[in-house]
């Protein structure tokens, strides 16, 4: 608790929960704008291209994104990420209320690129204000505070833009919650380079490669690379089948969906904070192939429970089923492996970093990440043109988890925990 409290760590964790909740809320907005203006059979194609904007901005700005939060003062480009953020809230009022669907997606654009420069300020401001043992509980309670903004933007994004003057309440929250932002970030301690005469190297290709040689010389910080990049890939996954699966599998509402989403997001969060109490601010990896157990396990189960449930059309018809029940605690408990997985891998990013590499390798991080989406989105489009299920694309999944983990067990052990 002193330390959720301090200065040091509240206003960037509230910075972040912000920008969560705005991204989410203006992403889901769009995808309901989209779906209603453009039902003639463009909505798919447009969703898709919404979802290749999420990942291009990492492709093309990790390298610089890296290089400029090594350069300058942490602190201070935070605060300007959030006021550019602000900027694109107002860009995106425009969009909405003048049904322009081109620049919103200008907007969506600009929010990842913004995403992509505040992903290495974020992670690599930690250690520069955190103590070792408290590295652990920043990472948890960063990671909870996110999912949580995730959850409230994703549900608030579609409701709110289906009220009556839905564009116009959207755009009001949307530049407010900027706002918060900035007041937010305004608090965020300085933090200046320790490298102020490093140059900045814009050539794209050459500095990724760089950035991923740089990040494969330094063994512990390439393996917690590796294994967040897994975690994204098999979250992608995840969230790719779930909405398909309550919709074809359970044939339920899509408030199954948000209920789901939202059981995952605390369950995420729980599980990051869970991960420092089980640690005692130890930066290391030893409770991570326990947790990649735990995924496999509670996925493989959730995905062969949902495949035998049969139809659950509504909230309370899970709620009054076993079956259901079954589904939503095998879902709490693999979101809680997910957040007992991705901490410590975080932490020790950040820890076993050089002092002056910290964003970078968070940027290589971002970059491999990305990578893994991209890896996972073409699997699963194989596996469904095989035909199969999204219960047993989890199940599949699960499978392919139970590998990586065993991997990872075997890997923690040769190096010092």
């Amino acid at each position: 608790m002193p330390l959720l409290l301090s200065r040091r760590l509240l206003p960037l964790l509230m910075t972040q929960m912000l920008g969560a909740v705005v991204d989410n809320l203006f992403k889901n907005a769009l995808v309901v704008l989209v779906l209603f203006r453009a039902g003639q059979g463009g909505a798919p194609m447009l969703v898709a291209l919404a979802g290749g904007l999420f990942i291009l901005h990492y492709v093309l700005f990790s390298s610089l994104a890296g290089q400029v939060a090594e350069r300058w003062d942490k602190g201070r480009l935070i605060l300007l990420a959030k006021t550019c953020e602000i900027a694109l809230m107002a860009l995106a009022a425009a969009g909405f209320l003048l049904h322009m669907v081109p620049l919103l997606f200008a907007v969506l654009f600009g929010l990842g690129t913004q995403a992509a420069f505040f992903g290495p300020l974020k992670y690599g401001i930690l250690p520069f204000h955190l103590r070792e043992t408290e590295l652990v509980a920043g990472n948890g309670l960063m990671e909870a505070g996110t999912f949580l903004g995730i959850l409230f933007g994703t549900l608030a994004g579609s409701a709110l833009f289906a009220l009556p003057h839905g564009p116009r309440i959207v755009s009001v929250a949307g530049f407010v919650l900027s706002a918060c932002g900035i007041l937010a970030a305004a608090f965020v301690p300085r933090a200046p380079s320790r490298t102020p005469d490093r140059p900045v190297r814009l050539a794209v290709a050459r500095e990724s490669a760089r950035l991923l040689r740089d990040a494969r010389a330094n063994r512990p910080v390439w393996l917690a690379i590796l294994g967040v990049s897994w975690f994204w890939a098999i979250g992608a996954a995840i969230l790719t089948e779930l909405p398909t699966l309550v919709h074809d599998t359970l044939h339920a509402v899509p408030g199954v969906f948000s209920m789901m989403l939202a059981v995952f997001a605390v369950g995420t969060g729980l599980g990051s904070i869970l991960c420092a109490r089980l640690l005692h601010g130890r930066v290391t990896p030893r409770i991570v192939p326990f947790a990649a157990l735990a995924l496999t396990v509670f996925l493989f189960d959730f995905g062969r429970t949902a495949a035998r449930a049969g139809p659950l059309a509504d909230i309370g018809l899970v709620l009054h089923s076993a079956s259901g029940w079954h589904m939503l605690i095998d879902l709490l408990l693999l979101s809680i492996g997910g957040g007992l997985y991705s901490v410590p891998l975080y932490a020790m990013m950040q820890e076993r970093s050089g002092a002056t590499e910290k964003a970078r390798m968070v940027a290589a991080n971002n970059l491999l990440n990305a990578a893994a989406m991209v890896a996972s989105a073409l699997a699963v489009a194989v596996l469904i043109r095989h035909g199969d299920t999204p219960a047993s694309i989890l199940c599949i999944w699960a499978i392919a988890n139970l590998a990586v983990a065993l991997w990872i067990g075997s890997a923690t052990r040769r190096f010092p925990a």
